[in-house]
């Protein structure tokens, strides 16, 4: 989903962005330790255009290919622009190229100290029809010649259609990562239309209510059933064992967006729950830490409870880090006032 952190997760792998913790490696080079290698590992194709448009593609390669330090000798410019089709416009100003053209421009741009991962951040968003299919065309190319492709869409069926390996993340989260046909599988759910040669009357028949079934139209049944479990064969000889003919019949598999659905929905209600559980205790704990309505007092704790002191808050009130209030309890001296308390039942 959007704000996942997918893109900051891209930005940490090329070294513009800091990670606060945790490690992270391209092609087997921590990016802090061997940070040069593991630069020189990575080509990130970005989604905004960000091309000179005073260069030419040939220029902005060779501008690309000394700040990677490449020598001269081994530049492959000339074969990296047929790579990409871009050998006919190869001195024309980046200015003049169609919105295609300016796309793999980007990726020659990425290609040029020839990194073994190119990463694509969402390169198609917003492009036609015709152009995507160009751009995966290019794509599949660059795959076959044996580089590791690392895609970032919110097209599932490109997912789908191109990759092998797919990871979702949400709220930053990685909640799937795995094969394409394993993660296809974890929604183990089918549907089937069964169009009849009549209507099937008000009652459903017995030999139907078995399954989970619904009646759309009158001559229209669909069942949904987990494959793994229910053979689509016994709903149809379950059909016919009601005295109903099969006119047609079509199937719909589950599909990565499903998957995505499923997995998402479930992290939203389980974030949810944990915020409302750590409200809650927090609430509790606010409450039993009240002072008495003098002002004056320390509430009793109870037996299975711990005590933890913080140093006197600025105000009356104040919110501690987490965000939930604490109550100040003060006794004013002539040197010193006391520590507020909060009460957190363990």
């Amino acid at each position: 989903p959007n704000g996942a952190g997918k893109s900051t997760l891209l930005n940490i792998l090329a070294g513009l962005v800091v990670k606060t913790s945790g490690a992270a490696k391209v092609w087997g080079y921590d990016i802090e330790a061997e940070m040069r290698s593991a630069r020189s590992a990575i080509g990130v194709v970005p989604q905004e255009l960000n091309i000179d448009p005073f260069f030419t593609p040939r220029e902005l390669l060779e501008v690309q290919a000394g700040l990677y330090g490449v020598p001269r000798k081994k530049r492959r410019t000339d074969a990296i622009l047929a790579a990409v089709g871009l050998s006919d416009v190869a001195h024309a100003y980046a200015r003049t190229l169609s919105g295609g053209m300016r796309r793999r421009l980007l990726v020659a741009k990425a290609l040029v100290h020839a990194p073994p991962v190119l990463v694509l951040d969402e390169p198609t968003a917003g492009v036609d029809v015709a152009l995507r299919r160009q751009l995966w065309d290019h794509v599949r190319a660059l795959n076959a010649a044996g580089t590791t492709i690392l895609l970032t869409t919110h097209y599932l069926e490109e997912a789908e259609a191109l990759c092998n390996t797919i990871a979702i993340i949400d709220r930053g989260r990685l909640i799937a990562c795995e094969a394409k046909e394993l993660l296809l599988r974890r929604l183990d759910s089918k549907e089937m239309a069964v169009t009849l040669d009549r209507p099937l009357g008000p009652r459903m028949p017995e030999a139907l209510k078995r399954f989970h079934v619904e009646n759309p139209s009158p001559a229209r049944l669909v069942f949904h059933y987990p494959p793994s479990r229910v053979d689509g064969g016994a709903i149809l000889a379950a059909v016919r064992d009601a005295g109903r003919v099969v006119r047609e019949v079509t199937t719909r598999e589950s599909d990565l967006e499903d998957i995505f659905l499923t997995l998402t929905r479930a992290n939203s209600d389980e974030a949810r729950r944990s915020k409302a559980a750590r409200s809650s205790l927090c609430s509790r704990s606010w409450r039993r830490a009240r002072p008495s309505s003098s002002g004056r007092g320390r509430p009793s704790p109870s037996p299975d409870s711990t005590i933890i002191s913080f140093p006197p808050p600025t105000g009356p009130r104040c919110r501690s880090a987490s965000g939930c209030p604490t109550t100040e309890t003060r006794r004013r001296s002539s040197s010193r006032s006391t520590a507020s308390t909060i009460t957190a039942t363990s």
